[in-house]
């Protein structure tokens, strides 16, 4: 039977992420996003969930870069639960959200981050293009 983990979530940033390195160099950062839940009990109402994320490499690098506490984002990942026995001897649990993507949801002009915040600049540095020999008619082709 087929199965599918896929998770995409739209909330905000909790705290400013921190870029971490791992023993081996790999760039890794978690944080959380707070989301809003609606629900339906005697009236519509809401309920914030915060959910953890973690990313690693250049995820990781650029989250840690254009994204600040307040911020709107848009995660796409997988959902992960990783367990391991506490020093008191029991076990825990944690499950996290691990980012694949991460993408803006507001206008530059709607970001909490002001006018400090610049998205990457376009670069289109390819070179010119290759010259092509013209290549002289066929009237023998077939069709």
């Amino acid at each position: 039977m087929a199965s599918l983990n896929k998770v995409i979530l739209i909330g905000h940033l909790t705290a400013d992420p921190e870029l971490k390195q791992t023993p081996s160099g790999v760039s890794v950062t978690s944080f959380s996003i707070g989301v809003t839940r609606r629900f339906t009990r005697a009236g519509e109402q809401a309920q914030s969930d915060f959910i953890n994320i973690v990313a690693w490499r250049n995820t990781a690098e650029f989250i840690t870069k254009y994204f600040r506490k307040g911020n709107a984002i848009c995660i796409c990942g997988s959902l992960q639960t990783r367990t391991w026995t506490a020093n008191d001897g029991s076990k825990r649990y944690a499950t996290e959200v691990v980012a694949d993507e991460a993408t803006f949801v507001e206008k530059k002009s709607e970001s909490s981050r002001g006018d400090d915040f610049q998205a990457p600049a376009f670069s289109s540095d390819m070179g010119s293009a290759p010259k092509f020999e013209e290549v002289a008619a066929d009237d023998d082709l077939p069709f």
